[in-house]
């Protein structure tokens, strides 16, 4: 790892992921070269994220080396219900990140009184899942009217993991939230913390998931900030 990024020591055990939030090629091949085990691709940042174009996902893909890239489907910006169009177009897209040679897409839809679509849900992640893709549920959890309630239904929908900040504008506000999610899961799902961790509150975040599950377990949490790669589990 490039001598740029600090290091830091967190004195536990299990091991620990760090996500990568990339909002432009040149920003994934940089955490490439700092050592990043997985990305999230995507374009403008400044609205959350929307889908990066195919040629920055292939352009990142082919440079990933052994890194996992998991790539952001949203086809705007603004809210996450979506109409047919919408939808047609994201099944375009995950079937495009496969055959790009992406390990997981990111994904999530609402209905207009704030719960998980299942119904689109369920066409984007057996869609994924049948291109051998694993599926993230994105922060569209924290719009819903009830994060707790939309765990359960993501969990039904076979997503492996779900990105969140409990709710709140951030990961470490979000926090205690975050901890029901992960008692509520009891393992049928990895809660991802993301929004907000940065490396000077990521040890308490990395603490209190800790405390909450079985000895062991591995963590994984979601920043764009790059000096997060510095943290090392032991």
């Amino acid at each position: 790892m490039e001598a740029s990024v600090k290091q830091y020591h967190i004195p536990t055990t299990g091991r620990l992921l760090v996500e990568v939030c990339c909002g432009c090629a040149e920003a994934a091949l940089d955490a490439f070269r700092k050592g990043a085990r997985r990305i999230e691709l995507c374009d403008d940042l400044s609205c959350g994220g929307i889908t990066p174009s195919r040629k920055d996902i292939l352009r990142c893909i082919s440079a990933s080396n052994s890194a996992v890239v998991h790539v952001l489907v949203r086809p705007r910006a603004g809210d996450f219900i979506y109409n047919e169009e919408e939808i047609a177009k994201m099944l375009s897209d995950i079937e495009f990140c496969a055959s790009a040679g992406a390990e997981g897409v990111v994904i999530g839809a609402l209905t207009p009184d704030g719960r998980v679509d299942m119904d689109a849900c369920s066409r984007l992640i057996d869609f994924a899942h049948s291109l051998h893709l694993s599926v993230t549920f994105h922060r569209a959890i924290d719009s819903s009217r009830d994060p707790l309630e939309a765990l359960e239904d993501i969990i039904t929908l076979g997503a492996e993991r779900v990105l969140t900040s409990g709710g709140a504008p951030s990961a470490p506000e979000g926090l205690p939230v975050i901890i029901k999610m992960l008692q509520l899961s009891q393992g049928r799902i990895t809660i991802m913390p993301g929004a907000g961790i940065t490396p000077s509150n990521a040890p308490a975040v990395i603490s209190a998931l800790r405390s909450s599950l079985p000895p062991g377990a591995p963590i994984e949490i979601h920043g764009s900030c790059i000096g997060l790669l510095g943290i090392q589990a032991t």
